[in-house]
């Protein structure tokens, strides 16, 4: 089902861009205008919000059984190489990452299971291929 994914994408963009990002760019590219409220990203307001959309999206992915699927062995956890890569690649880039302590954990808890997603596939390719 792809409610759930339709979900976060909505809620990162509402959340990651209209409220503390820089703004979005409706109908980009026939428009220039910026639109946004730009909280700053480590307010009690954002902070709170993230915290609250990371435990109902974690409930609905215990709910609807899609953490189990993440942790069993299928090609398309591939696809989880793309967010594990955004998530890296500026540290390794040296680009500044500017995330609030508080907001680390629903971070790496992501990152951990797309992580352990990756390397269930990874293992059971490498059985098969024996």
């Amino acid at each position: 089902m792809a409610i759930p994914y339709f979900i976060a994408l909505m809620q990162h963009i509402l959340i990651g861009d209209f409220l503390t990002g820089g703004g979005i760019q409706l109908l980009w590219p026939i428009t220039q205008t910026w639109y946004g409220i730009e909280t700053p990203i480590a307010s009690l307001a954002n902070t709170l919000l993230e915290w609250f959309s990371f435990l109902t999206a974690s409930a609905m992915m215990l709910a609807t059984r899609d953490m189990h699927k993440l942790l069993k062995s299928s090609q398309s956890n591939l696809l989880l190489s793309v967010p594990v890569l955004t998530v890296l690649l500026p540290s390794f880039l040296h680009f500044p990452l500017t995330v609030p302590p508080s907001l680390l954990i629903p971070h790496l808890f992501y990152l951990g299971l797309f992580i352990a997603s990756l390397l269930f596939f990874l293992k059971s390719s490498l059985k098969s291929l024996r």
